[in-house]
């Protein structure tokens, strides 16, 4: 059960996708249950096995996030389905819904943490991350695991008091996402006067904070180049004077622009995880990050990338400098990152899921035998 499945493209998204696809590999069954898309969009093509939609509507100012509303077919899924196990994914509306589903019917439940809605709360509101807490912790404890995507969510989950929590990272496509797939017709159409590329790729939302990218388009020598799209589109278009912004991009075409970059900069201070900073790595791109969150698992700090303050225009506009003149030093840490992640596969990364599952339901069993 997943907050978010394809076409939305997001992390839990994503997230959700690969375990599916995992799973089936493995042959094992799953079904995925997820918020119907908006009117119009094609059916689950790229789904690996059955997927429920639950009737949904557009989160009033966000359009793009769906949010499931009551319904009866999340139950009837689980009789119908008869699940060893209930994996949810960001548990928020659908989620709570289906974890109280599965207590009903005595099954076993693995909440994967993937969204800060305690930072949320803090951008959209200026207040309630007590509130959200309160929110994460009594979802979570209902739980039989808790699955964290990095140190950090970890150490924060367990400080708010949710019991049952473990590590389990996010994998990283490393055949499509290369080195290889650099393209000089692509990086002469972005900068035409050979400037050095630098981009951003994710949402385009308050939380994200890409307006601290606003140096790196002062920086002589550099083209900033922005893939996504959100809420925050137009602002950005005025705030980032000179950047070239390409929409939402997905699959080999992503790629493609990922490995023609010089150098990645993500401006998020509430990433779990931030799979895009992997994806760059895998790419053999140098990437310049915040020192919070998901990215300290990531970023090996003047090996890889570098990692500057959250919220620090003129430390990213630095950082951003430091590598625009030092042409030896961006290789040397993008082939340092591409060599850092050829382990993290979603192969691996999902057996590591299914080990979860197992102790889970080994649990299980030894409390019914006690």
């Amino acid at each position: 059960m997943t907050e978010s499945f394809p076409p939305d493209v997001n992390g839990v998204a994503h997230c959700a996708l690969q375990t599916a696809r995992h799973l089936v590999d493995r042959g094992h069954h799953p079904l995925v249950v997820a918020p119907a898309p908006a009117p119009g969009t094609g059916p689950d093509t790229d789904a690996p096995c059955p997927v429920v939609r639950i009737p949904s509507l557009p989160l009033p100012g966000y359009p793009q996030v769906r949010v499931a509303l009551p319904s009866r077919r999340l139950a009837a899924a689980l009789v119908t389905h008869r699940p060893d196990v209930v994996h949810l994914a960001s548990p928020f509306v659908l989620g709570v819904r289906g974890m109280a589903a599965a207590a009903r019917l005595g099954l076993p439940a693995v909440a994967v943490y993937q969204t800060d809605l305690a930072g949320y709360a803090r951008t959209y509101m200026g207040a309630g991350e007590a509130a959200a807490w309160r929110r994460i912790r009594s979802v979570h404890a209902a739980a039989d695991r808790t699955l964290a995507p990095s140190s950090a969510a970890l150490g924060d989950l367990e400080t708010h008091g949710v019991p049952r929590v473990r590590l389990w990272p996010r994998g990283v496509d490393t055949v499509r996402f290369r080195p290889d797939r650099r393209d000089e017709e692509l990086r002469r159409e972005l900068a035409p006067n050979g400037e050095l590329i630098v981009g951003y790729v994710g949402r385009l939302a308050p939380e994200k904070h890409v307006e601290l990218l606003a140096g790196v388009c002062a920086l002589d020598g550099v083209r900033l180049v922005v893939v996504g799209d959100g809420p925050s589109h137009a602002h950005l278009t005025e705030a980032l004077p000179g950047a070239v912004f390409l929409g939402r991009r997905t699959g080999d075409d992503l790629a493609r622009i990922f490995a023609s970059l010089d150098v990645f900069a993500h401006t998020g201070p509430f990433e779990t995880f931030c799979q895009t900073v992997q994806e760059a790595m895998a790419s053999g791109v140098p990437v310049v990050a915040p020192a919070v969150g998901g990215p300290l698992d990531l970023v090996d700090h003047g090996r890889t990338g570098l990692l500057v303050p959250p919220r620090d225009a003129e430390a990213v506009q630095g950082a951003v400098r430091s590598l625009a003149e030092d042409p030896a030093r961006r290789i040397a840490f993008g082939a340092a990152a591409r060599t850092l992640v050829e382990g993290r596969t979603w192969a691996a990364v999902g057996d590591r899921l299914i080990g979860h599952y197992e102790d889970v339901l080994a649990g299980r069993r030894t409390a019914v035998a006690a």
